[in-house]
Parts: C-alpha cells; sequence; structure tokens
C-alpha cells in the first residue's frame, strides 16, 4: 500500500510542528522549505489539517502554525484515516464484471485493516521524542 503524497507531506508537517518547542509557531515557507515540497500542495495539506484539528493557525503579525493538540494525542492512524482514500481497488460492479465472485477485494480489506491497525498502534509523538538526528535533519531549534 502507498499512501498519497499529500497524506506523506502531511505526515512529514505534523513530524515538523511536533518538533517545534510549544510556544513557537512555524510558517508555511518553513515547512515546505524542510520538505522540498511546492508551497501551494503545502497550503492545502495545512489547510485540511487545520480543518481537522491538528494542526492550529495563528493569524497576525506574530501568527503562523503549530499542532493544534499535543503529539501524544495524535494518532497516526486516525490522521491517515482523515486525509487519505483508502479505496485500495475500485470494486465497483461499473468497473469490475467478477466483483460479485471476487474473492481478492476481502483479503485487500483485510490487508488494508491490519495496515490501519498497525498504525493506531502509534502517535505522533512516538516519531519525534528523543530524535536527535531528526532535529539536526529539520534544522529546529528547541
Amino acid at each position: 500500500m502507498q499512501l498519497t503524497n499529500f497524506t506523506d507531506y502531511g505526515l512529514r508537517a505534523l513530524i515538523y510542528l511536533a518538533m517545534l518547542p510549544k510556544d513557537k509557531l512555524a510558517n508555511i515557507t518553513e515547512v515546505t522549505e524542510a520538505f522540498d515540497v511546492s508551497r501551494n500542495h503545502m497550503v492545502k495539506i495545512i489547510n485540511k489539517l487545520g480543518q481537522l484539528g491538528y494542526i492550529e493557525t495563528v493569524r497576525g503579525k506574530n501568527g503562523g502554525i503549530r499542532l493544534g493538540k499535543p503529539a501524544m494525542h495524535i494518532n497516526l492512524g486516525d490522521v491517515v484515516r482523515a486525509i487519505e482514500p483508502l479505496q485500495i481497488v475500485n470494486c465497483s460492479p461499473e468497473f469490475c464484471h467478477i466483483t460479485s465472485a471476487c474473492r481478492l477485494k476481502n483479503i485487500l480489506a483485510n490487508a488494508k485493516e491490519a495496515f490501519l491497525i498497525e498504525l493506531d498502534k502509534h502517535l505522533l509523538s512516538d516519531l519525534v521524542e528523543d530524535n536527535s538526528p531528526l532535529i539536526k535533519i529539520l534544522n529546529v531549534s528547541i
């Protein structure tokens, strides 16, 4: 299973924000530069994560973005479910004429569920706590 770039960079943005000190705000430019992704794409990602409550935006002169809740309360499985289109294959009868007799769709559904169950075991904080190599790579000052 491969995540979309949207989900991939969404998780990366959350990682970046989780690395920041609690009182520090980031801006979208910092996040886009950290991961070499287009600003336009990151704006859409940040907007979606903001709508879902994972990111908080602070407007104004000293504004920016930060996590909308503590990293220890952000479950990776929940994030992926919220932003990833999790349909592995299109099994609609209009698209696939064997769907009524197909056993593959159940296998794929079970595999997807196993993938999500594994993600459910991990929090955003698991990715960033005591991770000094990540601090260096992202050049985050804590």
